[in-house]
């Protein structure tokens, strides 16, 4: 029997002694070894460039650099290696140190909460390193102290990104930059960044999809050109001095904003806008604001969210009670949704506003299909607003707590969707009614268990 052919490695570390190891496999071409390595793990990969000098030869160009403390194998304090502790910041420096630089599609640094030994000369060289021609999705998570460079996105570095994701640090892109030509996601998270930098930023970027803003406190206006023609999706997010938001963008079709004010919103260039999710936690005119302005805002709108905790939250609702006197409800004047077909409306409650806001809706929404009303809002917790049915019951024990004013409020809401709103819903609309768990926030059973009688349960 003729020998199988082997393919010789050559050990590098000193953990082998020097010796050559040999793999008794097939022998593969180098560019089979390199695809093999780069699809390690990256702790792996690095181990494996330690033993072979053909794996070392494909780690000084391998294109996927996820540098955190997980990937790395640096999650406990005991890590040692060669019997020597090595922190984060040096470990990092050893790998980005034997990289090429060539052929890194994929960036991920995180050094938040590693950064207080960090050498920003040390921060400044590994970017060098790491973003050159070619690279496609940059995620860091820097320091708040550190200003990235918009340099290293200049002379034909930042053509081939795609993604960019910056998180706490400041970025003050100038006329200077390069363009952007194939990026289409940016995120810019508890960045410091002013209102000309960010339109000098995706003026360069016309290839822009998705553009997602989240606590970026130098934004005051934020304007979007007509350029950014593929735009599709806005976010904005707890931008805490945002005071008007302009988008021209002939495409845009989803539009997000978290905040506790309502902004100047101008969107009539934008009117391809069929998706709108808006949640105001502290502005008491909120509702209102929505009644008189959206619908010359978004005129072609399809499916509406709308979140205003602040104004309707149950036991501490800011508006008189449509109970007190229903003679005095408003009626807008008329404009006719051709477009929406979906409203959810999440902490529906008995404000008189709120109930004025559904009947306008039902009333000039000639193409609405579905309207959901939740009448419970739990402002802690909005993935799990405190219902569950009797299955759900056997699995975790009962459904989340809710304060007695929220549930005495819940069942008001639903009183006043009987009453004001249930009437009006035209035939051709589901209406959907989301109550409290008749079990679990039953005051009855409740105010019970708190004098400790004995409660039974429920049978199927």
């Amino acid at each position: 029997m003729a020998k199988r052919k082997g393919t010789l490695l050559q050990g590098g570390g000193s953990s082998q002694g020097g010796k050559r190891l040999r793999y008794s496999g097939p022998d593969l071409p180098e560019d089979i070894w390199r695809h093999i390595h780069f699809l390690m793990p990256l702790r792996d990969a690095a181990r494996a460039a330690c033993i072979s000098q053909a794996f070392l030869r494909s780690w000084r160009h391998h294109p996927n650099l996820i540098l955190r403390k997980k990937t790395m194998g640096l999650e406990h304090k005991a890590y040692r290696r060669v019997g020597m502790a090595r922190d984060f910041t040096s470990t990092v420096h050893s790998i980005l140190k034997n990289h090429s630089g060539i052929g890194v599609k994929r960036l991920k640094l995180d050094i938040i909460y590693d950064h207080r030994n960090l050498n920003i000369c040390y921060l400044n060289n590994w970017l060098q390193i790491a973003i050159t021609p070619g690279i496609e999705e940059i995620t860091l998570l820097l320091p708040s102290k550190y200003t990235f460079p918009c340099s290293l996105l200049s002379g034909g570095n930042g053509r081939s990104l795609q993604y960019l994701k910056l998180v706490r640090c400041a970025f003050r892109p100038t006329a200077s930059l390069g363009f952007l030509s194939s990026l289409t996601k940016l995120h810019l998270c508890e960045v410091r960044i002013k209102d000309d930098e960010l339109t000098c930023l995706i003026s360069k970027s016309l290839a822009l999809k998705q553009l997602e803003l989240l606590n970026c406190r130098q934004i005051i206006c934020l304007k979007i050109p007509c350029l950014l023609e593929q735009l599709s999706c806005l976010n904005v997010s707890l931008c805490e001095n945002l005071q008007m938001i302009e988008s021209k963008a002939p495409n845009l079709s989803t539009f997000s904003y978290i905040s506790n004010l309502v902004v100047e919103l101008s969107l009539k260039q934008s009117s391809q806008v069929k998706t709108l999710d808006i949640d105001c936690y502290d502005e008491s005119n909120f509702l209102c604001h929505v009644i008189t302005k959206f619908p010359n805002i978004v005129p072609n709108l399809e499916t509406l969210t709308l979140h205003s905790i602040d104004e309707v939250q149950q036991g501490e609702m800011k508006h008189d009670s449509v109970f007190g006197d229903a003679s005095n409800l408003r009626r807008m004047p008329g404009h006719k949704h051709e477009s929406l077909k979906d409203v959810e409306i999440i902490g529906f409650c008995s404000a008189t506003s709120m109930v004025e806001l559904t009947c306008y809706l039902l009333k000039n929404t000639i193409s609405l299909e579905y309207i959901t009303l939740d009448t419970v809002c739990d402002v802690d917790d909005l993935e799990d607003i405190g219902r569950c049915c009797m299955t759900n019951l056997r699995k975790t024990g009962e459904c989340f707590p809710l304060r007695r004013e929220m549930i005495l409020e819940a069942h008001r809401g639903v009183m006043a969707i009987e009453r004001y709103i249930r009437g009006k819903v035209p035939s051709k609309v589901e209406l959907t009614v989301l109550e409290l768990c008749t079990w679990c926030h039953d005051l009855e059973r409740l105010d019970a268990l708190d004098k400790g009688k004995l409660i039974t349960f429920p049978t199927s």
